[in-house]
């Protein structure tokens, strides 16, 4: 019966598979489904991006993966060819050395699991689905559905088992276990300290053996389950919970390991649908292994019966999907706006929870009580107004003071807090404006023009000899020629205090010019952008399309360094060693950067519903959106040369703006835009401009 079944899902993938043949070089979703294109090994080797091939699903708490010696971030290199065994959850590309890698499950041979050595010899993964064979015959196979997992090992004859490690973690994280077991069945909670060793999590967990003896506790947390000599299969199913180890049990799945994985490789193709792309299959690969990543975080902690817990640890139940594990302060600025765009439905549900953050207790780093590990949730004011600009319902009202406690809270106390606490702010003002409370609108306007003040002291003179130096003047990362333009939310201001469009011109082309930007890190990540707010735009769409796929200079990186040495190259590779030396993926921030630039269009400033326009890297990308409503970008004469933007139209009508609403893209429709190899230099169009005075 098993085999029958294993073969009826192949013939089900092959089918998926084999839809049409594949037009020479070119890529089209209605011949190959995009879930085939997606590299899973994008990222994972040494400090290239911070990410995993592990298994995992949508906005899971749960991805199975391989833990390497050595390691990386998330327990996982590349290179590596032994392996410590395999753990059930890891935060996908941030920094901090990670965190996750809970519940070590390791095969051995014989009598003694430190006898055995796993060393890979094969290794294959695709999403929802990781698999790796070992010079002594073991073999193993994992996948993720939704909250629950299975691992399928095969064994040689002879004795064997399973070694499980309660207390592993990532670098030394573990804080406290309990765990009950019953015959073969083993269950419990454990808490782990978060990233950057600042709050704690504490998940549920269920895992369950179909064969063997019970589970022998060794004592220290670890436990060994010896299964029958002549077993040549045996089956693992897992499940994590934020509510209990009965929600846990309760998710484990039964379905067979292949209808398992059918199903995760379904669903993935199913969110990867969301934007379809015509063009070049090696761009086509890049894109959809890049498009993956960005529906890594944040988890899904809601039961199917709406029971979860907040970051007090309490239990509540709402019919609204609940989600944790946030990166804001990372992924504020590109990962979100776009589920805000592609995952509309979990977007409406991750708002909910974001707003609910200043009711259980919010910190800006993670909590002691979270449900689910997390990171930070700096911003998060910013992201509640940009949603509500785009239509999604958040009750200001409800949580008005616990937003004035966190922005009255906030400091000024380096030249980079001060830029960033302005932006708080200003939003805390626009809610009141919404709140039609115009004293507190007012109050912290004036608040968010304090800005100016700290602009002038510290950014305004580049003169001194350390504004090319990283941390420089107290500075957390970044130096003070990126900080500088971080003003996303008065652009208009900025100009004039930089001493009007001439010299905002002139700094801007000597940052480029220099190479000083860092696209290794956030803090100047819209500068790209920030020629469009003058009559020089083209000079924008050339550093978008630069940056996202052809030769760049970069000299800074992640770990606060100007580098011994340049890099030169393309910076998005599909390649285990992609980006740049220490660039992290920043839990989709820096894949979601590339989706928009490929899209033709990037959030100008988030708490405005608004785009800046560039060519894309692809003929045609389709974004498919709730009610059947389709948003269609066309290049017009496209080629990797025409870079600059020659006209643009919006369902056959010339559109003389520089960008887009959210409300025109979720109205649907076709936006052609015509490419040329010479820019616009003198444009009519008119451009949008961030203004704290309007």
């Amino acid at each position: 019966m098993k085999t029958f079944i294993r073969l009826t899902s192949l013939f089900l993938l092959f089918q998926l598979n084999v839809l049409a043949q594949q037009n020479g070089n070119n890529f089209n979703i209605k011949e190959k489904p995009p879930v085939e294109l997606v590299n899973v090994f994008l990222g994972s080797s040494g400090d290239h991006g911070q990410m995993s091939p592990a298994a995992s699903y949508p906005f899971s708490m749960l991805s199975i993966g391989p833990q390497t010696y050595p390691k990386t971030h998330t327990g996982y290199e590349y290179l590596a060819k032994k392996f410590d065994g395999f753990t059930h959850n890891r935060f996908e590309g941030v920094g901090c050395q990670g965190s996750g890698g809970n519940i070590l499950i390791k095969p051995f041979l014989g009598d003694d699991p430190a006898k055995t050595e796993l060393l890979k010899v094969t290794e294959k993964a695709s999403p929802g689905y990781y698999a790796v064979g070992f010079e002594n015959k073991i073999s193993v196979e994992l996948s993720v559905l939704g909250n629950a997992g299975k691992h399928i090992y095969q064994f040689p004859k002879g004795k064997k088992g399973y070694y499980l490690d309660l207390s592993y973690a990532f670098n030394n994280a573990f804080v406290d276990e309990q765990h009950q077991v019953d015959g073969n069945t083993i269950s419990g909670w454990i808490t782990s300290k978060t990233t950057c060793s600042v709050g704690k999590y504490k998940i549920y967990y269920s895992l369950s053996v179909p064969i063997g003896s019970s589970w022998k506790d060794n004592g220290n947390h670890q436990l060994i389950l010896m299964l029958p000599e002549d077993a040549a299969i045996a089956e693992i199913n897992v499940a994590l919970s934020s509510v209990s180890a009965e929600a846990a049990a309760l998710a484990i799945n039964a379905k067979s390991f292949d209808q398992f994985k059918l199903q995760s490789a379904m669903d993935w193709n199913r969110n990867l649908k969301k934007i379809e792309v015509k063009g070049n299959l090696e761009d086509a690969k890049l894109f959809y292994s890049l498009l993956y990543r960005t529906m890594q975080s944040p988890y899904v902690i809601s039961s199917p019966n709406g029971q979860y817990r907040d970051t007090k640890g309490e239990l509540n139940k709402d019919k609204q999907v609940h989600y944790n594990g946030w990166a804001i302060w990372d992924n504020y600025r590109t990962q979100l706006p776009l589920l805000s765009i592609i995952n509309q439905n979990e977007y409406a549900g991750m708002v909910s929870s974001i707003a609910e953050l200043y009711q259980s207790g919010k910190k800006d780093y993670a909590g002691q009580n979270e449900p689910s590990n997390t990171v930070r949730s700096e911003h998060a004011i910013v992201v509640l107004l940009d949603a509500y600009r785009k239509g999604y319902p958040v009750d200001f009202k409800k949580i008005a003071d616990s937003l004035v406690k966190e922005v009255n809270g906030l400091d000024y106390k380096s030249p980079d807090k001060a830029l960033e606490t302005s932006y708080d702010h200003w939003a805390l003002s626009e809610i009141f404006t919404i709140l039609k409370n115009k004293k507190q609108a007012d109050f912290y306007k004036d608040r968010a023009l304090e800005y100016r003040k700290f602009w002038n002291k510290d950014f305004k003179d580049l003169s001194k000899s350390d504004v090319d130096r990283m941390q420089a003047r107290g500075l957390y990362q970044g130096t003070i020629w990126q900080y500088r333009w971080f003003v996303p939310y008065d652009f208009k201001g900025l100009v004039a205090l930089d001493g009007g469009e001439e010299t905002y011109l002139a700094h801007l082309d000597e940052f480029f010019a220099k190479d000083l930007y860092n696209h290794a890190n956030e803090p100047d990540l819209q500068v790209p952008l920030m020629y469009n707010v003058t009559r020089s735009g083209y000079k924008s769409q050339y550093w978008m399309r630069q940056l996202a796929a052809d030769t760049v200079i970069q000299n800074y990186f992640n770990d606060n360094s100007r580098g011994i040495g340049s890099y030169i190259g393309k910076i998005y590779k599909n390649e285990p060693q992609a980006y740049l030396r220490t660039m992290d993926d920043d839990a989709g921030a820096m894949s979601a950067w590339y989706i928009f630039t490929a899209s033709g269009f990037s959030p100008a400033c988030v708490g405005w519903p608004v785009y800046y326009l560039n060519v894309p890297l692809f003929p045609s990308l389709t974004y498919h959106l709730p009610k059947g409503k389709t948003f269609r970008i066309e290049t017009e004469n496209f080629d990797l040369k025409n870079k600059y933007i020659q006209a643009v139209f919006l369902n056959g009508k010339p559109f003389k703006r520089n960008y887009l609403t959210q409300e025109e893209i979720n109205t649907g429709g076709i936006l052609k835009i015509v490419a040329a190899a010479d820019p616009v230099k003198i444009s009519d169009t008119e451009n949008w401009i961030s203004s704290i005075e309007n």
